[in-house]
Parts: C-alpha cells; structure tokens; sequence
C-alpha cells in the first residue's frame, strides 16, 4: 500500500446536489424549495426562535432564578471537615492543599455543621456565630477573615 494509492470506501463519496439545472435532475424549478413564501426566497430566512412576528416562547415564559458569577469563589467548610483536618493552624492555603476547597476559591467560610473537639485556630477564614463558638469552646481561636474585595 502507497499513501498515493489510497481512496475512500465506496459510496463514502458523493458528488455536491447542483439544486435549480432543469427537469433532469429532479431539483430544477423551484430547487427543492416549495412554493412562495419567505423560505423560498434568497436571503429569506430568519433568526432563531422567529415566530413569524407572534411573541416567541422565550419572551412568553416568566424570568425566574439567579445563577451567581462568583459563587464558584466561595466556600464553606464544616465543623466536621476541620476535625478530620490535620493541620492546627488553618488557612486559606492550607485548605487548599488538602482538597476542602477548591483552587479557584478567594474566600471560605466555617459553618457549625458537626463538633469539633480538638483546638484550631483560624487565619484569614470567616466563620458563623455559631462555628466560631463552637472553635472558641474547645480551646481555639478566629483570626478575623481579610475584608471582602
């Protein structure tokens, strides 16, 4: 076998339909196109979603939902994920590197969501009334989290 030598499989080739070269070929006349009306004319097609001047569906339906742009850089953490933690001293790289959050987060947030029994101390990392307690309570302490930007 040569690459010159080489062809597709048959029938996997078909010449290009030549539409509107008389009778013979069985598209002349209108070509395929019916009769009148705006499809049949050159240029006469339409934006997605036309309805013929009738108020299109997306329009009709109600707006409804909220879909945040920066949710994808927040976080929140549990109680419970910071006992299973082994680091003392958490921060926002330190999350990161052990896969609590992900790489593209700014900010994070403790929630009480769990116990937490053993003393962590919190740097640069908001945290709920509640959770902040809860750290407080078995010997930690809550640095207070850098202003939101």
């Amino acid at each position: 076998m040569e690459l010159n030598t080489i062809k597709p499989a048959a029938g996997a080739k078909k010449p290009r339909r030549r539409v509107g070269r008389g009778i013979g070929c069985g598209l002349g006349k209108t070509a395929g196109r019916g009769h009148k009306g705006q499809k049949s004319r050159a240029g006469g097609f339409h934006k997605v979603g036309f309805e013929g001047g009738q108020m299109p569906l997306q329009r009709r339906l109600p707006k409804r939902g909220f879909k945040s742009t920066t949710a994808a850089l927040r976080a929140e953490v549990t109680l419970a994920d910071l006992e299973r933690l082994a680091i003392d001293e958490v921060d926002l790289l330190g999350l990161k590197r052990s896969g609590l959050v992900g790489q593209r987060v700014r900010q994070a947030k403790v929630v009480k969501a769990g116990e937490i029994a053993r003393r962590v101390v919190l740097r640069g990392i908001a945290a709920t009334a509640g959770a902040k307690a809860a750290i407080e309570a078995a010997g930690g302490s809550v640095e207070a989290a850098p202003a939101a930007a």
